[in-house]
């Protein structure tokens, strides 16, 4: 469904979408688009410029620091753990059913996570490798100006045409990267 795009980013990603559809009009090229909602998982940089809230999250709770939460934690988001997004691309690819072309894809897992709960079990999983971690509470700050309240994927029809069926609930992808997280990265 396409609505109003809400912020840059997204009139970004839209316009992208444009271009695809305007090149397969004119240039008969076929072209799949896949909008990927929160990836997150294994090697995210948790200090560049553009860090996503997961690894930074991780990172402050791994030096027993309290990440901050913009706004009061209820804004949720569909974060997909990047094995997810590698089937898609893989599917993607591969498809040979031409109603599965010259069109958009949302890859995701299709649940909603709230902030709160996201903190949540992070906490939880790194609690396990130190046990220190499991008394830090998060800090809130102003909410973030131009952040959308809530995003939900909704996945019908990857499922449908490109057979895609996340390998990862969030729950079970946080476990993954946490781990691999406390395993490889220092806080030194």
């Amino acid at each position: 469904m396409i609505g109003k795009p809400l912020s840059p980013y997204a009139i970004s990603k839209y316009v992208n979408e444009l271009h695809a559809e305007n090149f397969s009009q004119i240039y008969g090229i076929e072209t799949i688009g896949l909008r990927y909602f929160n990836v997150f998982g294994r090697r995210q940089d948790p200090s560049g410029a553009y860090t996503a809230v997961i690894p930074k999250f991780i990172m402050s709770l791994m030096k027993h620091e309290s990440p901050v939460i913009n706004g009061d934690g209820s804004y949720s988001r569909d974060f997909t753990y990047v094995k997810n997004v590698v089937q898609a691309n893989q599917l993607a690819l591969i498809t040979t059913k031409s109603e599965s072309l010259n069109t958009v894809y949302n890859v995701a897992c299709g649940e909603q996570t709230n902030l709160k709960e996201m903190f949540g079990h992070l906490r939880s999983n790194l609690a396990e490798f130190d046990c220190k971690i499991a008394s830090i509470e998060p800090e809130y700050g102003k909410t973030r100006m131009g952040d959308i309240p809530h995003s939900l994927a909704d996945i019908s029809k990857a499922r449908l045409l490109l057979g895609y069926n996340p390998l990862f609930n969030f729950q079970s992808g946080i476990s993954e990267a946490t781990k691999w997280y406390w395993e490889n990265i220092t806080t030194n």
